[in-house]
């Protein structure tokens, strides 16, 4: 795969799996905060930062969705790449429905945001990208860390009194994100990139016993950390709303379907339609989706298009396929469980 090495873009040094044919993931390169302090580099501030995201991309995903639930959309601008990612890595082509141009910076490929925070990079060109327009520089690139900065830092700038990572819960949600990353999340590509039998066979076993564990706790519990919409939720959504529709097919996660649980089925299409309000016609992938809420931020055309198209060693022939067209409309009757959005906040997503 590509990457920059000491600010010169290479096609031919970033491996993705070790020797054992198991794949492993960089670590992200930006890793500064921001903090609602006055002694604080990097603060809370409406108009300064703007994201560089891909909507194909889950990671990225997170926080647009934080972004949206917390009412961040009039002070975080957005900039959206194209789905298809070549040679030359993430690139700006806005004549693509739902893609941008740079809007900020005016370059043509995501790359060159990384060399102007840093000219000597080396490192993988990511996404989501946090990019300070007062500092001109990359805040931090770990979409964790972005999706909990937008949560705890910004309650000043957002418009929706909204907490993803309430007081009383933030243990067990930081425990639930950790716990679902390396078997699930991540778990896809270990077993999407995986160069060896026993490497595949290791990964797709921990994805689907940590699938099965999830689906048990979500029979008597709305959440993933009980009775509170929180960012483990919002992570596990990214995930899961892939599955059918790249996940069990492009990276042969084909023991079974999300659609066939008995629980995160209904759990999936239940954070799907938070923040519904009314719904419109004529989106570019032909499908319905809600004027507001999670609903918003999912664009299975260009998750389709990315996947099946930007890697040729899992599909050579980079044919996108039609279905399966999941119902993430159908109703889910996850409601009647205990918890929820209070009234209050619930009519604040909505309006």
């Amino acid at each position: 795969m590509n990457m920059l090495v000491d600010g010169e873009w290479r096609t031919d040094v970033y491996r993705t799996t070790n020797e054992q044919g198991e794949f492993e993931r960089q670590e992200t390169a930006f890793r500064d905060w921001i903090e609602d302090s006055p002694d604080a580099r990097f603060q809370p501030e409406a108009g300064r930062y703007h994201l560089y995201v891909s909507y194909a991309c889950p990671w990225a995903h997170r926080t647009l969705i934080a972004r949206k639930l917390l009412g961040l959309e009039d002070a975080i601008s957005v900039d959206v790449v194209d789905p298809y990612r070549g040679e030359d890595g993430w690139q700006f082509t806005p004549e693509k429905d739902g893609c941008t141009p740079d809007t900020v910076n005016g370059a043509d490929f995501l790359r060159e945001i990384y060399m102007m925070a840093d000219p000597e990079m080396t490192g993988r060109v990511t996404v989501p990208v946090l990019w300070d327009k007062q500092e001109e520089t990359i805040v931090n690139n770990e979409s964790k860390e972005i999706m909990r900065m937008l949560g705890t830092e910004f309650g000043d700038v957002a418009d929706r009194d909204v907490d993803l990572y309430p007081e009383g819960y933030r243990e067990e949600v930081d425990r639930i994100i950790e716990a679902i990353y390396e078997p699930i999340n991540n778990g896809v590509y270990r077993t999407g990139f995986a160069d060896s039998q026993a490497a595949y066979d290791r990964a797709v076993e921990e994805l689907f016993d940590a699938l099965d564990h999830w689906d048990s706790v979500l029979s008597d519990q709305r959440y993933l950390a009980g009775d509170r919409l929180t960012e483990a939720d919002i992570a596990m959504f990214t995930t899961l709303v892939r599955f059918d529709e790249v996940y069990h097919t492009h990276f042969m996660c084909n023991h079974r379907l999300i659609r066939e649980y008995d629980n995160l089925w209904p759990y999936l299409r239940d954070v799907y339609q938070t923040g519904v309000a009314e719904r419109s016609e004529g989106t570019p992938d032909g499908r319905t989706r809600s004027e507001a809420g999670v609903a918003e931020t999912v664009h299975m055309d260009h998750i389709k298009e990315h996947y099946y198209t930007t890697h040729p060693e899992v599909s050579p022939k980079r044919i996108v396929p039609k279905g399966p067209d999941s119902d993430f409309e159908k109703p889910h009757d996850r409601d009647e469980l205990p918890g929820g959005l209070p009234d209050d906040l619930r009519a604040a997503v909505n309006r």
